[in-house]
């Protein structure tokens, strides 16, 4: 019988030259493989991600902790509280099988919105429109730091911008905003919305930017950027171009297909010039 303390456990390990790749991205790739099938640990790691991912879904947006976290940090824009409203879909299960009642507010929230005491001498520059979507966890872990990362910015502009109260939409999609932007009757609506959780990113916050808004408008009329947490597109990368579209909006009235991102990624502007992992 052989003497297991002199057994290399490790002589049939093979390394895989592919497994560089996962330096540089949150895909599954380059796992190996044990016997017929990628190792223990993947696995397990795989059947954690997507439990986060259904969770993300179907967890209630905590509008309590975002109100709270909008007054603590003094965000509201001139005197106004946040406007909780609601969307037409009314609950989850609805919400997941009637995309068009996700897009619609409801009678109260369209009231609401109707009645509220603005000042209407100057129209407002600026919606900001917080929405659960399709993962509140994104809402919760990400919109308030965006937010003020942002204000930041528009106050620092030389353009003054004229913002109007937060509105916080629960069972809500992106064309919501539309109908939002229109009843308070802004320039621009900047919808902060749960993107659809993929098996890397159940936290995902997507921004959607649409000049004129009103309901009935397609994704054709709106701007998009994407993956907006703190293992994707930082806050600032994010501020920088959504400062880019709002001011280039404004100054040519019109969004969507019409209106390009002009922004470099600073990240990959300063990288590009890096060697070659694949030809090392």
């Amino acid at each position: 019988m052989k003497n297991l303390e002199n057994i290399d456990l490790n002589s049939n390990i093979i390394e895989n030259p592919w497994a560089l790749l996962r330096d540089y991205t949150d895909a599954r790739i380059g796992l190996g493989r044990s016997g017929v099938s990628i190792p223990t640990s993947h696995s397990l790691e795989f059947q954690l991600a997507h439990a986060q991912a259904q969770d993300a879904v179907h967890l209630p947006l905590d509008v309590e902790h975002i109100v709270e976290q909008i007054n603590n940090n003094n965000l509201n824009p001139e005197t106004y509280l946040p406007i909780l409203l609601h969307s037409q879909a009314v609950n989850r299960t609805t919400y997941l099988q009637r995309p068009d009642l996700g897009r619609k507010l409801n009678g109260d929230s369209t009231e609401t919105l109707k009645k509220i005491n603005l000042n209407k001498d100057e129209p407002f520059d600026l919606s900001i429109v917080i929405v659960d979507g399709l993962s509140s966890l994104a809402i919760k872990e990400n919109a308030v730091n965006f937010i003020e990362r942002l204000l930041s910015a528009l106050t620092n502009d030389t353009q003054k911008w004229k913002i109007a109260p937060f509105t916080i939409i629960q069972q809500g999609r992106v064309a919501i905003g539309d109908e939002v932007g229109e009843l308070l009757k802004a320039k621009i609506s900047l919808v902060l919305i749960g993107e659809r959780p993929g098996l890397s990113s159940p936290d995902s916050l997507g921004l959607y930017l649409t000049w004129n808004p009103k309901a009935g408008l397609t994704d054709a009329s709106r701007n998009c950027i994407s993956n907006v947490r703190s293992e994707g597109l930082s806050y600032e990368e994010a501020v920088k171009k959504t400062m880019y579209l709002l001011k280039e909006s404004r100054r040519l009235e019109l969004s969507g297909v019409n209106l390009k991102d002009r922004t470099t990624n600073d990240v990959i502007e300063n990288n590009i010039n890096e060697e070659n992992f694949l030809i090392k």
